[in-house]
């Protein structure tokens, strides 16, 4: 192993931890935290928060396509050390979010208020705290995309302890909001918009203050390189469609839930995005973690090192998902009556659906790093938007027939399978990667994995009553068995070794 690999794969494994301290801890508040707004909203508020902040985050596939470009050429300039070149991405970016934002303005206070006002299945008297959460969700929304440029910043250079810190402090101000709305006896639905606008309003600053300190070699220029503009805005543009397919399938899902079934059941789909967001985070920061050298790998033209960590990477996600989500399956119904006072009907079902969905969206992660390295991607986002757009309309239709909730998450799990499938057969002829290879290396040792860990631990939740104990038996036993089967069957030899002195070194500590 060269010096430059061994250096990378210990930067991985660093910002990972950190990252891993933050995803413990923002974990942990967030279920929190979910559980008191949940109880101090109520079912129908904790409905129309999820689900108005989700007709402007329709609005965001604009923002989303930019970020994919910004975070692209800012990591690719600084594999290739151009810092002259990162500054006039970065100058351009910032730009450039100005303008969305304004743009996601003029769209939110015209269509989507409009959108709000005529179609959504909201209670007559809960309309004018509705409209509340909608403006500062459209704020909120507006400011998150300022601070897009900043944020590449700090995962393109790889500072995650910065980024940790970062995240640590905004749920600390989120958990003092949710003690705020405890003690408020006023409208908590409104309180609970404006504060959360407030919080990411002063991660912005706090965001734009660090980077402007820290990287010296990055600031503001003025800009007139056009050729940097057209690569970037051209970028973005065939992102465009993936990104709005994305945003459509994710957000349009909720809407379409809130038309045919009200805002109870948004309530059902809010929970389970939190348990989704929580579990999807462990794989998420590994995978934070990752991207940027797969990135800078290709701009450096070492693509055997980038083609193995597309390997390893997506077998170590689908690891790390499959470790907590299978557990947390097996016993829905008994955590869910530990962590909510009331469960809303739908919840269990929905939070294993979301999770299954959530392991296969996590497994093209890697896949679409490498064709955004490549910059060759007016195909991927065709095919991968498209696909993601068809889910609306075919939900929709399939809803008016069958009206059952549950439908529409089992339709996006075969749209997701699709799209795997798709992500497959674009990028591994882009980068060389051979199918035998991606089978070998890493499709087959999740089956195996799979078929292995799942039998005995649904056997026992069958046969044993279902208590505390029983709950803590079958959790600890199901993460054993699929460590002990990660271990022997889901590793390479190499790994393996590198794991065995890793131990022989902490017991030598």
């Amino acid at each position: 192993m060269s010096n430059n690999t061994s250096d990378n794969n210990k930067r991985i494994a660093k910002n990972t931890i950190y990252l891993y301290i933050r995803q413990i801890f923002v974990m942990v508040v967030s279920l929190y935290t979910s559980r008191v707004v949940l109880a101090t909203l109520g079912e129908v508020d904790y409905g129309i928060y999820n689900v108005v902040g989700g007709i402007v985050t329709l609005f965001t596939f604009l923002n989303f396509a930019m970020g994919c470009a910004t975070n692209r050429f800012i990591t690719f300039e600084l594999g290739r050390k151009n810092y002259d070149k990162l500054n006039l991405v970065f100058s351009y970016s910032v730009i450039i979010h100005i303008v969305i934002a304004f743009i996601i303005l003029i769209i939110g206070e015209t269509i989507g208020l409009w959108f709000l006002n005529s179609h959504m299945n909201i209670p007559i008297e809960r309309m004018d705290a509705a409209r509340w959460v909608y403006q500062f969700s459209i704020f909120t929304c507006m400011v998150n995309i300022m601070s897009v440029p900043y944020n590449a910043l700090i995962i393109s250079y790889e500072k995650m302890n910065f980024y940790a810190i970062l995240s640590i402090i905004e749920t600390l101000l989120k958990l003092i909001i949710i003690w705020g709305l405890v003690v408020w006896g006023k409208d908590k639905l409104i309180l609970y918009s404006i504060l959360i606008f407030l919080v990411s309003l002063l991660v912005r600053i706090l965001n734009q203050l660090y980077t402007t300190r820290k990287f010296k070699d990055v600031h503001y220029v003025k800009v007139k390189d056009k050729k940097t503009l057209k690569e970037m805005i051209s970028y973005a543009s065939w992102s465009l469609l993936g990104s709005a397919g994305v945003v459509f399938a994710n957000q349009g899902q909720n809407i379409i839930l809130n038309i045919f079934f009200g805002p109870i059941v948004n309530a059902a789909r809010g929970i389970s995005m939190q348990v989704k967001t929580a579990i999807e985070s462990f794989a998420s920061n590994f995978y934070n973690a990752v991207a940027p050298q797969i990135n800078k790998s290709y701009a450096s033209n070492d693509l055997d090192y980038m083609r193995n960590l597309i390997l390893s990477s997506s077998r170590y996600m689908y690891y790390l998902l499959f470790i907590f989500a299978f557990p947390i399956i097996l016993n829905i119904n008994f955590i869910l009556k530990i962590w909510l006072k009331d469960v809303p009907e739908h919840t269990p079902i929905f939070v294993s659906l979301m999770l299954c969905i959530s392991m296969l969206t996590c497994l093209g992660r890697p896949l679409s790093s490498a064709n955004g390295a490549t910059g060759n991607i007016r195909k991927f986002q065709i095919l991968e938007g498209t696909t993601n757009l068809l889910l609306i309309p075919i939900t929709w239709a399939i809803l008016l027939i069958y009206p059952i909730s549950e439908l529409a998450f089992i339709i996006q799990i075969i749209m997701c399978i699709i799209l795997q499938c798709i992500r497959l057969f674009v990028v591994c002829p882009q980068i060389s990667l051979s199918y035998k290879s991606y089978w070998r290396k890493f499709i087959l040792p999740c089956i195996k994995i799979t078929f292995i860990s799942v039998p005995i631990p649904i056997l026992l939740k069958i046969s044993l009553p279902e208590n505390f104990i029983t709950f803590v038996f079958i959790v600890i036993l199901s993460i054993l068995i699929i460590l002990f089967s990660v271990y022997y069957i889901g590793i390479t030899e190499n790994e393996r070794v590198f794991i065995n002195n890793k131990i022989k070194f902490l017991k030598k500590k």
